[in-house]
């Protein structure tokens, strides 16, 4: 189905804004976008006076596993061990958690779905759409990295079950002994291999059958985090968290995104150099704890003007989903340039997420992922009138909203 939405102010945050644009979308992708656009045997939506805007993405939620509302259903860490690389955010996602209703309410389409941070080396993340009912549908990638916490989280675990770590250095010392216990996995299976092909060199009647090594799911994936084949998320708060991630990141050369990033304002330059990127968040709400005391909106807008790839996150349900764009606008608000704050809820968070191929930018080929609003996105009296997912309307405003 061929479907053009026409007269819009188009912001697509890949480009310049467009006056009296057009989206024309086709079985689920975007086709063409542009003030001049062949709208010809298209079913036509009229937008006159209204904006159409990428998906929101967030590339940090515990939507799906945190069991909102509903304590059964909180699946939101692993905490029988301290590392934990071989669980998967995937097998926990509940499609019926209302927080995927709004996320859809608040115009968000993609997201970053993690469990919590209670170990130093945690599980997989996945990315997903906010609509469907079946989690491996709704997923467009997986892993989409590998989580790790640093700082008082995994401590606080720690020392509540009577078990490793109770302190900061113990939680690098567990980071670390996990990484190189994977690079001599690799080596075992290095050596297999060899033991493999000096077999196979001799005759067929002197080969000798040889037993693998034992598949480790865990070290499989801190490989896959060695190799650059997924970035490690690394949750961290204060800057000397932030330090101790960017050490073990140099240390093992690893590809490093830092979650929350709370203090990552102060040592800015030297995160700029590194071309780390930052998904900063949440931006509201109390200090429940000593190293969210320095936490600013303005971080934001100072990492930006820095040059580093950054994107707000809710952390939800922390910050509510469907809040995100208005943690832009509290960012706006604190001094980030609103020509660069779209890309910081749409097309630097699925870069990230390493999706940016397919959604957080309103460009053919993409999916077809927006929002319509009625008037200026950044001014917080306007809200989401509609949400598309794959050009599937997935959310009408029609009044209030009344929870069921």
């Amino acid at each position: 189905m061929k479907q053009a939405f026409v007269n819009a102010t188009i912001w697509t945050a890949a480009g310049e804004e467009i006056d009296d644009g057009s989206l024309l979308i086709t079985d689920g992708r975007i086709v063409a976008v542009g003030p001049d656009v062949d709208t010809a045997d298209a079913t036509v939506v009229d937008c006159e006076g209204r904006f159409v805007l990428p998906g929101f993405v967030d590339p940090h939620t515990h939507t799906g596993v945190w069991g909102e509302g509903v304590r059964d259903d909180y699946d939101g860490n692993e905490i029988s061990e301290a590392v934990t690389p071989y669980t998967r955010a995937l097998d926990a996602i509940y499609p019926e958690d209302i927080g995927f209703a709004d996320a859809r309410r608040g115009g968000v389409t993609t997201l970053g779905i993690s469990h919590g941070s209670a170990n130093p080396v945690g599980g997989q993340l996945s990315v997903a759409k906010t609509y469907g009912m079946v989690a491996d549908e709704m997923v467009i990638k997986e892993p989409a990295g590998l989580k790790m916490a640093f700082g008082e989280n995994p401590k606080r675990v720690g020392e509540h079950y009577k078990r490793a770590p109770s302190s900061r250095m113990g939680v690098a010392y567990l980071a670390r002994k996990a990484f190189y216990e994977a690079i001599e996995y690799r080596k075992d299976w290095e050596h297999h291999r060899a033991l493999e092909a000096e077999e196979q060199a001799k005759p067929e009647g002197e080969r000798k059958p040889l037993r693998e090594p034992k598949l480790d799911l865990g070290k499989e994936i801190l490989l896959q985090a060695l190799d650059h084949k997924i970035p490690v998320r690394n949750h961290a708060h204060r800057m000397d968290d932030i330090r101790t991630a960017i050490r073990l990141a140099d240390e093992f050369g690893y590809r490093l995104v830092i979650e929350h990033a709370t203090e990552a304002y102060r040592i800015a330059d030297e995160i700029a150099k590194r071309d780390v990127m930052l998904a900063i968040g949440p931006l509201f709400g109390e200090r429940a704890k000593r190293e969210v005391s320095k936490a600013t909106p303005a971080s934001v807008g100072i990492m930006v003007e820095k040059g580093c790839t950054v994107a707000i996150m809710t952390d939800s349900p922390i910050n509510p989903i469907h809040g995100l764009r208005d943690l832009a606008i509290m960012a706006i608000r604190e001094g980030l340039d609103q020509s660069k704050a779209l890309a910081t809820i749409t097309l630097n968070a699925a870069r990230i997420l390493g999706v940016d191929d397919r959604v957080g930018s309103l460009e053919p080929g993409k999916d077809a992922d927006f929002v319509i609003f009625d008037d200026d996105p950044w001014d917080a009296r306007n809200k989401v009138q509609a949400t598309y997912v794959d050009g599937r309307a997935v959310f009408e405003a029609t009044g209030p909203y009344i929870p069921d």
